[in-house]
C-alpha cells in the first residue's frame, strides 16, 4: 500500500532534483472501431477516444495539484492502426481523427499510428507505413512506430528497406520545421504492448479495452544520490541506485493507483525509465560521469550504463508487482545535456551509441545525421539495432533525424524537451545492395526457448 507519508518523503527529490511523473498514458483498444466505411470507422474512433479519455487531463492536474508530484504529460496510446485500417482507401483519414481527438482531450500526444510487421507485411501494414510520410506531417500530436523484427521472427529486411525511405520522406516533407516529423517515428525490434513514452507507444493486441500506465523519471535524483558515494566500490554504487529507483517507483505507483481509480480505469503498469530532458541537473550523462567517466562516450560508458540500467529494474520491481514498458535508462541525444556536451567534444559517435543500445533500454534515440544520409544508409542503421535487439532478447528502437540542409558539425534547435541536436557522422560507405537484398534475417537459435 502506496502512503501519503512516502510521497511526503520525496519531496526533497521533486523540488530540487527534478523528480517527475513523466507521463499518465491512457490505452485504448480500438478493435471494436473497425468497419468497411472510412468516415464511420474515424467517427468511431474519435468518440471512443473523446469518451475514455475525456477527464484525463483534468484528473492529472487534480493530482498533480494535491500531491505536490509534477505530471509532465498527458498522453494517450490506441491499438496500431494497421490492425483496424484494413479496409480504408485513405488511412491518413485515420491519422486526422487520431490527430483531432487528442486535440479535444487536450492530451500532449497520442500514438498507435503503427504496425507490427516483423515477420511480413499485409497489404495493410504496407498501405499504413507508405502513408506516414504524409500522416506525420499534416498531424500536430500523432505519433507513430513500426516493428520491423524480433527475436523469435527474426528481421523483416523488406520492412527495413521501407522504413529507411519513410524516413527520408517525412524529414522532407517537415523540412520547414528541420526534419522535426522524424521525431514523431520509432522503429523497434521486440516491441513491447504497454509502453507509455512517446513516440513509440501503441496499446498492443495483448491489452484489455482500456488501462492506465504511468511513467516515471529521475535521473536528477540518482545522480544526486551518487554524490554521496564517491569513490566507494561499485556494488554500493548498484546498491544506492538500487534504493533511490525504489523510492521513485513509488511515486509513480501512488499515481498510476489514484489516476486509475478516478478515471475508473484499470492500473496497467509503471514505467521507471531515467528519461532525460534539456534541464540542467536532468541527464543520464551526468550520472554515468558521476560514477567516474570523464566525459560520457569515454572507455568504460557502456559498462557504467550496464549497472545503471539492472540497478534501476531491480529497485523498481521490488516497489510496484507491475513495472512495465521499457524501464530503465534511456540515451536520447538531444534531450540530455551531457550527451550533447559529449557529442559536441567528439566523445560520443554513433557507433559508441550502437554500442551503448546494447546494455540500455531503447536504442538508438533522437540523433540527428547530415540531410544527405541515403535511405539505404538510414536502413541499414535500422538493421544493425535491429539485429542487436533480436540476438540480446531486448527491446531496441531507432529514432533518427536527417535534417534536411544540415552537415556534419552542424546543430539543430527543436525546443522544449526535444532539445538541441548535434548532427553526427555517418559512414560515407554504401549499404545499397546489402538493403537490396530483402527478405528476413533469420531468427537466432536462442529464439527456439519453447
Amino acid at each position: 500500500m502506496v502512503t501519503t507519508s512516502e510521497i511526503l518523503s520525496t519531496l526533497r527529490m521533486i523540488d530540487k532534483q527534478k523528480l517527475d511523473v513523466r507521463t499518465i498514458t491512457m490505452g485504448i483498444s480500438l478493435i471494436g472501431c473497425v468497419s468497411d466505411d472510412d468516415e464511420r470507422l474515424c467517427k468511431k474512433v474519435y468518440d471512443k477516444i473523446c469518451t475514455l479519455a475525456g477527464d484525463l487531463v483534468s484528473v492529472g492536474e487534480a493530482i498533480e495539484r494535491e500531491f505536490g508530484v509534477p505530471i509532465v504529460n498527458k498522453r494517450i496510446s490506441v491499438t496500431p492502426a494497421a490492425l483496424i485500417s484494413g479496409g480504408m482507401k485513405e488511412p491518413v483519414k485515420l491519422a486526422k481523427a487520431l490527430d483531432s481527438a487528442a486535440m479535444q482531450t487536450g492530451v500532449n500526444f497520442i500514438g498507435g499510428y503503427s504496425a507490427l510487421v516483423h515477420k511480413a507485411m499485409t497489404q495493410a501494414d504496407e498501405k499504413l507505413i507508405s502513408s506516414m510520410p504524409e500522416a506525420l506531417s499534416v498531424t500536430e500530436r500523432l505519433c507513430g512506430s513500426v516493428n520491423v523484427g524480433s527475436t523469435r521472427a527474426g528481421i523483416n529486411m523488406d520492412a527495413v528497406a521501407l522504413m529507411g525511405r519513410v524516413v527520408k520522406q517525412l524529414a522532407e516533407n517537415t523540412k520547414e520545421q528541420k526534419g522535426f516529423g522524424c521525431a514523431k517515428l520509432v522503429i523497434f525490434a521486440n516491441a513491447v504492448e504497454d509502453n507509455p513514452f512517446m513516440a513509440g507507444a501503441f496499446h498492443g493486441p495483448g491489452e484489455g479495452d482500456c488501462a492506465i500506465n504511468v511513467g516515471v523519471s529521475g535521473p536528477g535524483v540518482v545522480k544526486s544520490a551518487l554524490e554521496g558515494v564517491k569513490g566507494k566500490r561499485f556494488d554500493e554504487v548498484a546498491e544506492t541506485i538500487k534504493k533511490t529507483a525504489f523510492s521513485i517507483t513509488r511515486v509513480g505507483q501512488l499515481v498510476a493507483r489514484e489516476a486509475s481509480r478516478r478515471l475508473n480505469v484499470p492500473f496497467g503498469i509503471v514505467d521507471l525509465s531515467l528519461a532525460p530532458t534539456p534541464a540542467v541537473g536532468d541527464s543520464v550523462a551526468q550520472i554515468l560521469e558521476e560514477m567516474g567517466l570523464e566525459v560520457c562516450g569515454t572507455h568504460g560508458t557502456t559498462a557504467a550504463l550496464a549497472l545503471l540500467n539492472d540497478a534501476v529494474k531491480k529497485g523498481g520491481v521490488m516497489a510496484s508487482s507491475h513495472v512495465g514498458g521499457l524501464s530503465g535508462a534511456f540515451i536520447p541525444v538531444s534531450e540530455d545535456t551531457g550527451m550533447i556536451r559529449a557529442a559536441e567534444r567528439g566523445a560520443l559517435c554513433l557507433d559508441k551509441l550502437e554500442a551503448m543500445t546494447c546494455v540500455c533500454s531503447v536504442g538508438l534515440d533522437m540523433i540527428a545525421v547530415p540531410g544527405d544520409t541515403s535511405a539505404e544508409t538510414i536502413s541499414a542503421i535500422i538493421a544493425d539495432e535491429a539485429a542487436i535487439g533480436m540476438v540480446n532478447n531486448k527491446t531496441v528502437a531507432v529514432r533518427l533525424i536527417p535534417i534536411p540542409g544540415a552537415k556534419l558539425g552542424d546543430s539543430v534547435e527543436f525546443g522544449g524537451l526535444f532539445g538541441k541536436a548535434p548532427v553526427m557522422a555517418v559512414h560515407p560507405f554504401s549499404s545499397e545492395k546489402f538493403i537490396a537484398r530483402g527478405g528476413r534475417i533469420p531468427a537466432p537459435l536462442q529464439s527456439l526457448r519453447n
